[in-house]
C-alpha cells in the first residue's frame, strides 16, 4: 500500500506541488482544496509549524530550504510562536457539502485552529 497520494506527478513535480499548497496555506491561514490534498499537506505544514514553535536558527534555515522565503518567515515569526503551549493539531479540515462543477471532486477547506 503506497502512504501518499501520487496526484498523477512525478516525484519533483509532486514536491513542488506540495511546496506550493503549503505554501498558499501558510501565506492566506485558510485555502479551499480538494479534500485529498488537505489530508495529504495536512502532516506537512503541521511538521513546518512544529519546527517554527522552537524558535532555533537551524529549524528557520530548514523551513527556508522546503519554503518560499516570505512562507518561511511568516510561520516562523508569526504562526510558529502562537502555537507555542499547544502539542498539536494545529490545522483544521472542514468538509463542504458543494462538490468542484468540472470533475465533482469532493472538497474541503483547510485552515489554521
Amino acid at each position: 500500500m503506497v502512504s501518499t497520494r501520487k496526484f498523477q506527478r512525478t516525484t519533483g513535480r509532486r514536491r513542488a506541488f506540495i511546496k506550493g499548497i503549503a505554501a498558499g496555506l501558510i501565506l492566506n491561514g485558510k485555502i479551499m482544496t480538494t479534500e485529498a490534498r488537505a489530508k495529504e499537506i495536512r502532516p506537512v505544514v503541521e511538521r513546518y509549524v512544529t519546527y517554527a514553535k522552537t524558535g532555533q536558527t537551524a529549524k528557520l534555515r530548514m523551513l527556508q530550504a522546503v519554503l518560499p522565503k516570505k512562507a518561511a518567515m511568516k510561520i516562523f515569526y508569526e504562526i510558529g510562536p502562537k502555537y507555542k503551549n499547544r502539542t498539536g493539531g494545529y490545522l483544521r479540515i472542514t468538509k463542504q457539502v458543494n462538490q468542484r462543477m468540472r470533475d465533482a471532486a469532493k472538497m474541503a477547506t483547510i485552515e489554521f485552529v
